[in-house]
């Protein structure tokens, strides 16, 4: 793994877009860390989203919503300011920002969850797959999120990524299909070449997933879950200093190499 929790980046110059619960946490954290918040844009400040203000930063930090996320995506690109994307739901966009990117030879990074232990997580999920899919025949695969009720999207961004690398693997399962607890479900229009996420929101949660391998004679579970919002907040920052001059497009699995 090449990253570190301890900081060797001082006194990078940040930008947070979206100034939410998630965006007051990465600015104790980044603070805490030695860096400086030179801007901070909500939807309070709009108009202070230029690109004389943003190149006063050496990086963006970008969680804000699925509604403004491509506006600030594209105002990072147009000044040359690296820009950390936490925000999901914009991601049927996300070859056209690659694109934008690469010709304007910007820097974006991009990822459904920068926790550390979830990226851990995403790796373990992977292997799990890759072994399970031998014994599709005997065990099938679902798999449970649960988030506070404050929360836009379901299923979650982080969700989706374990989904998606699942699929990946496991030859029986070709797409996801969200699952409401609260509605009815009609049975018939599930298949078993589905995955079926069963999207939780309840109180304040912070975050729990839940892979679930379930077979006539056992079940298996891995299950993640975060006991506040600080893991992701420093994972954002960490993200921040690990992109330091650099350029190019990059998802969170890019800074991590469990390999080495």
């Amino acid at each position: 793994m090449f990253i570190s929790i301890k900081n060797k980046n001082i006194g990078m110059k940040i930008a947070l877009l979206g100034y939410g619960k998630m965006g007051k946490m990465i600015e104790s954290i980044a603070i805490d860390r030695g860096h400086e918040i030179v801007l901070i844009i909500d939807q309070n400040n709009a108009e202070e989203l230029t690109a004389e203000n943003l190149k006063k930063a050496d990086v963006a930090i970008e969680f804000s919503t699925p509604d403004t996320v491509l506006n600030n995506i594209a105002a990072c690109i147009a000044a040359n300011t690296a820009v950390i994307v936490g925000t999901t739901g914009w991601y049927g966009h996300l070859q056209e920002i690659k694109d934008k990117c690469l010709e304007a030879d910007a820097t974006v990074m991009y990822g459904s969850n920068f926790s550390v232990g979830v990226n851990i997580f995403f790796q373990i999920n992977q292997q799990v797959a890759k072994m399970m899919n031998k014994f599709s025949d005997q065990y099938d695969v679902a798999m449970e999120e649960i988030h506070h009720i404050h929360k836009l999207d379901s299923p979650s961004g982080t969700a989706i990524t374990i989904a998606e690398d699942i699929i990946q693997e496991f030859d029986t399962k070709k797409e996801w299909v969200d699952v409401n607890p609260n509605e009815a479900v009609d049975v018939t229009l599930l298949k078993p070449e589905h995955l079926t996420i069963t999207s939780y929101r309840e109180g304040e949660v912070p975050g729990t997933h839940t892979v679930i391998y379930d077979s006539d004679v056992d079940r298996i579970e891995l299950k993640h879950e975060a006991h506040g919002r600080q893991g992701f907040a420093l994972g954002a920052v960490i993200a921040a200093e690990w992109l330091k001059d650099k350029t190019g497009f990059y998802s969170v699995k890019d800074m991590y190499d469990f390999k080495s």
